[in-house]
């Protein structure tokens, strides 16, 4: 039976496919579950919505009663200019490399399964960061339920590889293979501005923009060279690095690579009469405008803005625009309600 959804609902699906929020996305989801047209067609996506909006309200309240108090969170909240996911098959040197980008203080061991629980840490780029969120290794021997939805969030993964080991194209086949059980695709296409909701007739689908470092450089001489071989044998088509979590080798390209791919554009605010504030931007993507840098300093400076004046590569100094004129990297924008 077709399903035929209302207007109301694709709304509230397409608003929730553009969250990134968790609370925002349970908000979503149960204005997805209210509107949905309650028919034997949408039974199984009714179910759907109920098991995610279950999941995500249960992290949400914080670890149960009981021996589970304390517990670190499954849905890390993002912050900075992008959440970066890191994923890998046990012993391929994510949390090494996580350390060493984040100076967490993550716990690093010769063995696999050392991280337990997903695991935040800051790449300071320029005068922005990052978010990396390191994730336990993705195997068949290693169940994470959770893990889609601690995906839900990220804009983009870190896939990290030790190519010296002899069953690594077995290892990300395998990887590959549990993250499509869960409706997660890895895909070579970054979004180079303001990331768009997947098309598509499941809302629950991911397409995460990911690239490949094939980690342990220092140990492997000659690396660069098999790298292509390995993306063959592994059907991967996706952009890669080379690095080393031990020598740093390869580390100071990947914050230029994230910036630039990512669209990211900073911003600063000043008020009138007084300088620009050019400590902390606001980070937004190309193609995002006036009203959303508006929107990140208050919700109610957006709603009563009535122009801008920018100074920047997108207008003449101190040009007088409108809420939606887009914003480019470097702007000052001075808001006026």
């Amino acid at each position: 039976m077709p399903a035929n959804l209302s207007p109301e609902y694709k709304a509230a699906e397409a608003a929730f496919r553009a969250a990134r929020e968790p609370r925002e996305r349970l908000h979503w989801l149960r204005e997805m579950l209210r509107v949905i047209p309650k028919h034997k067609g949408t039974d199984h996506l009714q179910a759907d919505i109920k098991h995610r909006i279950k999941e995500l309200a249960e992290e949400l309240e914080g670890p149960r009663k009981g021996g589970t108090r304390g517990a670190p969170s499954l849905v890390v909240r993002p912050e900075g200019a992008a959440q970066i996911a890191l994923l890998g098959p046990p012993n391929s040197g994510k949390s090494a490399l996580h350390a060493r980008l984040t100076g967490s203080g993550a716990h690093v061991g010769p063995y696999p399964y050392t991280t337990q629980h997903p695991e935040p840490g800051m790449l300071p780029f320029e005068d922005i960061h990052f978010q990396l969120v390191d994730l336990p290794p993705v195997s068949p021997e290693h169940p994470l339920p959770w893990l889609a939805a601690a995906l839900q969030s990220a804009d983009a993964c870190l896939l990290v590889v030790d190519l010296a080991e002899a069953g690594c194209v077995e290892q990300v086949q395998a990887l590959r293979a549990i993250l499509l059980e869960r409706r997660i695709s890895l895909v070579a296409d970054w979004p180079e501005g303001a990331p768009q909701p997947p098309a598509g007739d499941d809302p629950f689908a991911l397409r995460l923009p990911a690239l490949l470092l094939a980690n342990k450089a220092d140990r492997i001489p000659g690396l660069a060279g098999e790298l292509q071989t390995f993306l063959d044998l592994a059907g991967l088509a996706l952009p890669a690095l080379v690095v080393s979590a031990e020598t740093g080798q390869g580390l100071g390209e990947l914050g230029p690579w994230l910036f630039g791919r990512l669209g990211v554009v900073r911003v600063y605010t000043k008020a009138p009469g007084k300088p620009p504030e050019h400590r902390h931007p606001y980070t937004l993507r190309r193609g995002q405008t006036v009203e959303d840098v508006a929107r990140l300093v208050h919700q109610d400076i957006a709603t009563a803005l009535k122009y801008a004046r920018v100074w920047g590569r997108s207008g003449f100094a101190g040009q007088q625009v409108g809420r939606e004129h887009p914003v480019e990297d470097g702007d000052v924008v001075e808001l006026h309600v």
